[in-house]
């Protein structure tokens, strides 16, 4: 089966779709299957550790996109959108990623945390047991940058002074965000990861 006929690739509004633009890191939500169209079960997550991987395997192994155990993969366009879907970096194959992460968790809370603790709090900010998407509002001027948010019911990266509309797998150029900063918007980005991305962590995305 091809791969870009697989149900796997995660948009920031939290769906998974079948769409064949490129990933260029993966995720792990456990072992998720599919019928003989490419499409997913009713499951999309079997335990609350999702996590963000790297392609290919730190063994230098690359293990497609459909691994013979152990798990699934799915696939994000970036980081950012990545955490937009409720996701935190591997401390197996992004180490540096993770201790970043970690660290920057220690800043916003004021105390460290392991990941079984971090993994349930972002589950419980991230999704409904009926796997909707959580969202709230804020002030854009309130929002750290690759933060995503909903405007004109699309989703838009938040990044500098401007908004990049998502789309099909890419960024849309940028519109200025100053006519919009003291306006509520929807935040697409779980309320923990707000706080991380307040307190320093660095993300890298397709548009720098």
């Amino acid at each position: 089966m091809s791969q870009a006929r697989l149900q796997n690739r995660v948009l920031p509004t939290g769906d998974i779709v079948a769409a064949p633009f490129r990933g260029t890191l993966t995720g792990n939500r456990g072992i998720l299957s599919f019928d003989g169209h490419g499409r997913l079960s009713t499951s999309r997550w079997k335990h609350k550790h999702w996590i963000v991987c790297t392609l290919v395997h730190p063994r230098g192994r690359y293990h497609g996109p459909q691994p013979a155990r152990g798990w699934t993969p799915l696939f994000f366009l970036d980081e950012a959108v990545a955490l937009a879907a409720g996701h935190r970096p591997c401390a197996y194959c992004r180490p540096d990623a993770y201790r970043a992460w970690v660290n920057a968790w220690t800043r916003a809370y004021g105390e460290k945390t392991g990941h079984k603790e971090m993994d349930a709090a972002l589950h419980a900010a991230r999704v409904t047991r009926n796997r909707t998407q959580i969202r709230h509002r804020a002030l854009l001027r309130d929002l750290p940058d690759h933060a995503f948010v909903l405007h004109q019911d699309q989703a838009h990266l938040v990044l500098g002074r401007s908004l990049h509309p998502f789309k099909n797998g890419i960024y849309g150029a940028g519109i200025p965000r100053n006519p919009l900063d003291d306006d509520p918007v929807t935040v697409l980005t779980p309320h923990p990861t707000l706080r991380v991305l307040d307190a320093g962590y660095k993300v890298r995305t397709c548009l720098e």
